[in-house]
């Protein structure tokens, strides 16, 4: 393990203001907001990622001590924020796509009563590409082995986002002696065959809306689980179209109304939309985040999870089905319906979330009231 700093050499800086400086924006088509990214609004991205002050960014992420450390023959990146409490409990937090570990911090920095760790996905970020078919177990088993092999926390709380809710329930199913609890805002989907034999009529509503919305909404998973490297070569070349692609998501899925993208800064600032951009284009790593979609195969059966849990649906699938939970959770300590906060659960409402794990470690006897 070793320690590390971001630092973009100034070549990178300069080429990406220079392409940056001579971007082609085209009008919107008909149809808006439909058609994706509003070039309005990506045209004011555009011009502030071209004056953002980098260097100061970068250097309030290195304020974070950060580390590489070899997990299971991969460089895995993450940040490690201790509690001044030795016996303060650990907690995972990991991100999903198109977000990075960054989105992450201000709920870590909420959090000094627990030993926090936040790790950037293999292939994401600054963490190396797993030589293999990148599954959701191979994503658990690393997590689970940084936390305990690397670090040395014997039991731990998870949380995870998008790709990583999976993962998180992974981690808690495969090694229940490991964790201790599981907060989730991506609550438990399971496989289509499991959803085939639901008999819950909400159950099936709510799943029957996915379907529903799957085509147009999942046109981007589609592409990047099936043809990743074409539209990695552009977005790889192209600073606007990395924008472009990551920022339509950011809108879509906060919890803030889509045919007014600009509000979503009411969430994520601008600062931090940058950040994730900025991310990508520096490691060049959005092809290899495309992994999961490519690599994920067939679907995944996912054990029950016994140990305590706490379920607190983002408003992004506020008609999540409880049954659903109940039946996969098997200890389910709380479910709750948020009243603000979407896909980006962490990112999007930190201090609510804080209060919640906060109040979950409480309830198993972790911290102290």
């Amino acid at each position: 393990m070793r320690p590390f700093q971001i630092s973009v050499p100034d070549d990178v800086l300069d080429d990406l203001r220079e392409r940056l400086s001579r971007t082609r924006l085209l009008p919107d088509s008909p149809r808006r907001p439909e058609t994706g990214m509003s070039s309005a609004y990506l045209g004011a991205l555009i011009r502030s990622w071209r004056d953002l002050d980098w260097r100061a960014r970068e250097a309030w992420l290195n304020q974070h001590p950060q580390f590489i450390a070899d997990v299971r023959g991969t460089g895995i990146h993450f940040v490690h924020l201790r509690s001044a409490r030795a016996e303060a409990p650990a907690l995972l937090i990991m991100h999903g796509w198109p977000h990075t570990f960054a989105l992450q911090l201000d709920l870590a920095r909420l959090l000094p009563d627990f030993h926090v760790v936040v790790p950037s996905l293999p292939g994401f970020g600054f963490s190396a590409p797993y030589d293999g078919t990148m599954t959701e177990t191979v994503m658990a088993d690393t997590m689970h082995e940084l936390m305990t092999e690397t670090l040395g926390y014997q039991r731990f709380l998870t949380y995870g986002e998008d790709v990583s809710a999976n993962v998180s329930d992974l981690i808690a199913a495969t090694y229940p002696d490991a964790v201790q609890g599981i907060l989730a805002t991506h609550a438990h989907f399971g496989t289509d065959e499991e959803r085939a034999q639901l008999d819950d009529p909400a159950a099936r509503a709510f799943f029957d809306r996915l379907a529903a919305s799957g085509g147009p909404d999942g046109a981007y998973g589609h592409v990047q689980g099936t043809r990743p490297d074409t539209l990695a070569a552009a977005l790889n070349d192209s600073p606007a179209g990395l924008l472009a692609w990551i920022g339509e998501k950011l809108v879509e899925w906060s919890d803030t109304p889509t045919s007014e993208p600009h509000l979503l800064e009411r969430r994520i600032s601008r600062e931090r939309i940058l950040t994730e951009a900025m991310i990508y284009w520096t490691s060049q790593s959005i092809a290899t985040s495309f992994r999961p979609y490519f690599d994920g195969g067939e679907q995944e059966t996912i054990p029950p999870v016994e140990v305590p849990a706490a379920v607190a649906i983002q408003r992004h699938e506020h008609d999540y089905p409880e049954s659903v939970a109940r039946s996969y959770y098997r200890d389910l300590r709380s479910f709750e319906r948020m009243p603000e906060g979407g896909h980006f659960t962490a990112a999007e409402v930190p201090q609510a979330m804080a209060d919640r794990l906060r109040a979950f470690a409480t309830e198993l006897g972790l911290l102290h009231s």
